[in-house]
């Protein structure tokens, strides 16, 4: 077993006659690689079986098989055929092939097994995200049924009108269309024609034309419905393929199966979409990658960035990474010539960017001596007031929920349950706090510290903000839009729109006023990122605003207000320069050592397991170790920082020495590369 090839066990044997025990073998490369369903870590790693004559034809690399495994069916997938295995290994045969599709590309096995490597984890956990579930139903459906194949939708002939307003631009899009791979970073103008969708339709068009596969990923279901609308309106509904979970598992796989096939060579999708077998990739793009949702919840918690920057690397694929703003990941490639920077001009940002006001400068802290305690300043209330002459105006808030915390009112100690400990809350006006955990309604609180019975917010969410802009604008239709109640558009109309973070829906020209509250409350937030987060929170929401600048197909006037103390975010914003902060931020965390200057690494497990683990770790003396921290039920953590060169090194010790201790049967302990939200 293993990948090199060592002199054959069949060796010295007569392949035209069955060998003993097993009956009609396949005559030639009779040995199957197989990758098992398992996420045991001494398990990882390919096994090789025979190949039965009546599955040679099926037994293709790339298909669902059926094996035996420690006394048990496994389902797997067939990597590749061989003439030959490891000697001394007695080998059993295929069980069966669960389908003749090709679900599994080498191109994307070959990423699988790169983003396992560099996240420290298991290829079988990566292959879970590449490849979803089967639908049968769906491979026998007729081909005119799963759309038409790419050559019956050609593209258009690409302009190169909008990439050309970036330094580098028309140079970028040439190579695009001569069929090379450049890799590039973007921070998007707002307000430009059908906006970013059109953007990244326009590159996709020019790698379509050169006759080579797109794929682009997008962080979330309203990102990826305002995308493919402008692909619906410019290629048909049949001209690309979409792959997200939020679609169900019938839709996802009919269209899987459609790029595996080869009838689909434009791809948009949700993080996963990152693995899409799409022939000859010629260009990967990411919207907006900052975004949290590009990360994967589950082990090894890959992001699609460095998805696609692994896969570029494998297919020879350009990259284009593309936001309203700019991550500290971005900046560093660009830092690292690995990437060039399309960068705007001035003049032309200012004229499409909306002014920006931060209510906390000198001027508005004259005019508003309430301002340090007002929910809504009052710059934000003049503005929103005249907008709403014009449109719709947004209001970005921290928190969903009526109260989503309360406090004492007169200590100002969080209120906690006295059942379970957690945090009351309060769902409307009329109600009573209840527990976030259990759900046991406090009817008789009383506070821990010096028992006084009465409440306070302590954080008010975008339902109690609705209800107060309610009152305060009785004649406007107040709107919300969260997580939990998503809404993709809004009409150009006179509204308030409440959102939170990440679900602000798109308004049909544009909002005439974006109100940005909460800012201290984001910013308090403690964490290595909070600054960048937020500003790129901010930044997401101003581009939803109307530019300065009105065109003839949309108006101007677009004004944003950001409330909260002044820090270099708010600043990054003002000046509407993403690209500035990621810089300075980069130079920082570079003087200092900390991501993502440097890559780290999290352990974590019981206590006594961790410790032995770190222990045993062979690597680099160079690479900082930090730890343990005690977390709860008697857990330890370990931090590792090491260098981008170390790091091969480093995530192959890790993955070495979780499959030792898995096969000494020792507790697992949890491995997380890169992670968010530890520093």
């Amino acid at each position: 077993m293993g990948e090199s090839l060592q002199p054959s066990l069949l060796a010295g044997f007569d392949l035209s006659a069955p060998l003993p025990g097993i009956a009609n073998m396949a005559r030639e490369l009779p040995v199957a690689r197989v990758v098992i369903d398992s996420a045991v870590p001494h398990l990882d790693r390919p096994f090789d079986y025979l190949v039965p004559a009546d599955l040679d034809a099926a037994a293709q690399p790339g298909v669902r098989v059926k094996v035996r495994f420690g006394g048990q069916e496994l389902g797997g997938f067939l990597t590749e055929r061989l003439g030959h295995s490891d000697p001394g290994i007695k080998l059993q045969p295929l069980r069966a092939v669960v389908s003749p599709e090709v679900v599994l590309s080498a191109p994307v096995l070959a990423t699988a097994r790169a983003v396992a490597e560099r996240y420290a984890g298991g290829v079988w956990d990566v292959l879970r995200a590449a490849v979803p579930a089967r639908m049968a139903r769906m491979e026998t459906e007729k081909p005119s049924e799963s759309g038409p194949a790419a050559a019956d939708n050609p593209p258009g002939e690409p302009g190169d009108h909008l990439l050309a307003e970036y330094h580098g631009g028309t140079e970028y899009a040439r190579a695009l269309r001569a069929g090379k791979s450049p890799r590039a970073v973007l921070s998007a103008v707002p307000n430009r024609p059908g906006d970013w969708p059109a953007l990244l339709l326009e590159a996709a068009e020019l790698v379509l034309a050169s006759g080579r596969g797109v794929l682009i990923v997008v962080p979330d279901a309203r990102d990826l419905a305002r995308l493919c609308l402008t692909l619906d309106d410019h290629l048909g509904s049949k001209g690309y393929a979409r792959l997200s979970a939020e679609d169900g598992a019938t839709p996802r796989y009919r269209n899987f199966l459609r790029v595996a096939r080869g009838q689909a060579r434009l791809v948009v999708g949700t993080r996963n979409a990152a693995f899409a077998p799409v022939k000859d990739l010629g260009l990967a793009i990411i919207w907006d990658d900052a975004d949290s949702s590009h990360a994967e919840p589950r082990a090894p918690y890959h992001h699609a960035r460095e998805v696609l920057l692994l896969r570029c690397g494998i297919e020879d694929a350009g990259l284009l990474l593309a936001a309203p703003g700019r991550s500290a990941e971005a900046q560093r490639l660009i830092r690292s010539g690995w990437a060039q920077e399309l960068e705007a001009e001035r003049r032309l940002l200012r004229a499409h960017a909306p002014r920006v006001i931060a209510a906390s400068d000198e001027f508005e802290a004259e005019r508003d001596p309430l301002l340090h305690a007002a929910r809504l300043p009052a710059a934000a209330w003049r503005e929103a007031k005249a907008a709403l002459a014009h449109g719709p105006v947004l209001v970005q808030v921290a928190r969903t929920g009526f109260m989503p915390a309360l406090r004492c009112e007169r200590c100002r100690t969080p209120a906690r349950c006295t059942a379970c400990n957690g945090p009351l809350a309060l769902g409307d006006a009329r109600g009573a706090p209840a527990c976030s955990w259990c759900g046991l309604v406090a009817h008789d609180w009383s506070c821990v510290e010096c028992g006084f019975m009465r409440l306070r917010a302590a954080s008010i969410g975008a339902d109690r903000t609705a209800e107060e802009l309610g009152r305060a604008f009785p004649n406007i239709n107040v709107v919300a839009a969260t997580g939990a109640k998503p809404l993709h558009s809004v009409p150009d109309t006179p509204a308030l729109v409440v959102a939170t973070p990440g679900a602000e829906p798109v308004a049909a020209n544009g909002y005439a006023a974006v109100l940005l509250l909460d800012g201290d409350r984001m910013m308090a937030r403690e964490g290595l990122r909070t600054g960048e987060e937020v500003l790129n929170r901010w930044m997401g929401a101003a581009c939803l605003a109307r530019g300065r600048d009105g065109t003839k197909d949309r108006p101007g006037g677009g004004t944003v207000v950001v409330a909260g103390d002044p820090s270099e975010s708010m600043r990054a914003l003002v000046r509407f320069d993403a690209a500035a902060y990621a810089q300075s931020e980069l130079d920082e965390r570079r003087a200092l050592g900390l991501p993502p200057a440097v890559r780290t690494a999290m352990v974590k497990g019981p206590a006594a397991t961790t410790d032995k683990f770190i222990s045993a770790l062979e690597i680099d003396q160079e690479v900082r170790r930090h730890g343990p921290v005690l977390l709860d039920e008697g857990e330890h953590r370990w931090l590792l920082f090491f260098s981008y060169a170390q790091g091969p090194a480093v995530t192959a010790a890790l993955r070495a020495l979780r499959a030792r201790f898995s096969a000494a049967k020792e507790p697992i302990v949890s491995i997380r590369i890169d992670p968010d939200g530890i520093l």
